[in-house]
């Protein structure tokens, strides 16, 4: 079984993704990164892939984007340092990123690299999902991946159970439709919207991702859903820390896990 089903199906508290970007702050930080993280009790990754225009990512990510650029950073570098990353790590990767360097790189070439690493799913932000069906999403299956697909506030009932009947994994509930950042608290609209979602009774679990960044967003975020997804807040936390361990540390302090 895919270890993203593995891990819904176990019953425990409300699950904690984390997404960091590759590259940053260090080139080669990647695997020190991943292996704080499980350390410390999170229970699944986002790994995200660097490009130019991250046109859904707030000011915090498109920085580590840029750092992790000059870097020296690049999709075949990161295959590299994930080449051996099943000898240490157990939870659920994913890999985020944007098409454009996906498509460079070859659809089915990139799924049969991460198939060799032991990616379990992608998230592809600009990815539409007519096209995914059409193109992509036999490949993906094919090898191995769960492709997780992004809903807002803005999407309909029809599209949201149409995105449920065909993807596997989880449906990501991007809280807003703005970029990426951290909030302080969720209005009750946003939770009016995690609910509604909720009540739909998809077959996928659910996860929240976007301004979580404290316990009111994470508890705001998973009271009725499966587990929230924290990125710029990790990240904002990376530059201020001397180890991912501190980093990740001071993350589960803030939202109280």
């Amino acid at each position: 079984m895919n270890r993203i089903s593995t891990i819904f199906n176990q019953p425990q508290r409300p699950l904690l993704s984390v997404y960091f970007t590759a590259g940053y702050p260090e080139r080669d930080s990647t695997l020190s990164i991943l292996k704080a993280l499980e350390a410390n009790g999170v229970d699944l990754c986002e790994i995200g892939i660097p490009f130019s225009d991250p046109m859904a990512d707030g000011p915090v990510i498109q920085h580590s984007t840029g750092v992790a650029l000059k870097n020296g950073m690049s999709l075949r570098l990161l295959f590299e340092q994930l080449k051996e990353v099943r000898k240490h790590v157990r939870m659920p990767l994913l890999l985020m990123g944007y098409l454009n360097p996906i498509l460079s790189y070859g659809f089915e070439p990139f799924c049969q690299s991460c198939q060799a690493c032991g990616i379990d799913g992608l998230i592809i932000p600009d990815l539409p999902f007519a096209e995914y069906r059409s193109e992509f999403q036999e490949v993906a299956i094919r090898h191995g991946l769960k492709m997780i697909m992004l809903i807002t506030p803005e999407t309909s009932e029809e599209r949201i159970r149409l995105i449920d009947r065909h993807t596997e994994g989880f449906i990501y509930l991007v809280s807003s439709a703005s970029t990426t950042g951290a909030k302080q608290q969720f209005d009750e609209g946003r939770q009016s919207y995690f609910k509604r979602v909720a009540s739909m009774q998809l077959k996928n679990p659910l996860m929240v991702g976007f301004g979580i960044s404290n316990k009111a967003t994470f508890e705001a975020a998973t009271a009725m859903t499966q587990g929230a997804i924290v990125g710029s807040k990790f990240i904002e936390l990376q530059g201020q820390s001397n180890s991912p361990e501190e980093a990740i540390q001071l993350l589960l302090r803030l939202i109280e896990r």
